[in-house]
């Protein structure tokens, strides 16, 4: 089992950064390749980012590549979502996901497992 804590999330002001991070506890962090995902209030779940188990390989959504970077750190059992040129349109919670598959996932139905979200609200 593992338990996955977001942190890092509030309130930005438009073209701003934030930068998330998303503790893992339990089984080994660094066999599972992990996801970032978001969902604004009325709207389905999204995806954001994903990065591979040792770190070599990431994908993005399209309306955050260029601006998000996903990152980890296997030594300290931490992800990370660096967010910047931040928009409105940003606004939601923000969830960390792992999942035991081989490849990196798009979809949140692959993952296993997840964390409680976290708020980020960005201000015109």
């Amino acid at each position: 089992q593992v338990q996955l804590v977001e942190s890092g999330g509030g309130l930005a002001q438009a073209g701003g950064s934030l930068r998330l991070s998303c503790a893992a506890s339990g089984r080994t962090f660094s066999t599972l390749n992990m996801g970032w995902f978001h969902q604004a209030p009325g709207k389905e779940r999204e995806f954001v980012a994903a990065i591979s188990w040792g770190g070599l390989s990431t994908t993005y959504g399209d309306s955050v590549k260029g601006r998000f970077t996903i990152s980890r750190d296997n030594a300290k059992n931490t992800m990370y979502l660096q967010m910047n040129s931040l928009k409105p349109e940003d606004t939601a919670t923000f969830y960390c996901a792992g999942r035991s598959g081989s490849a990196l996932a798009t979809t949140g139905r692959l993952y296993d497992y997840w964390g409680q979200g976290t708020q980020v609200t960005v201000s015109s």
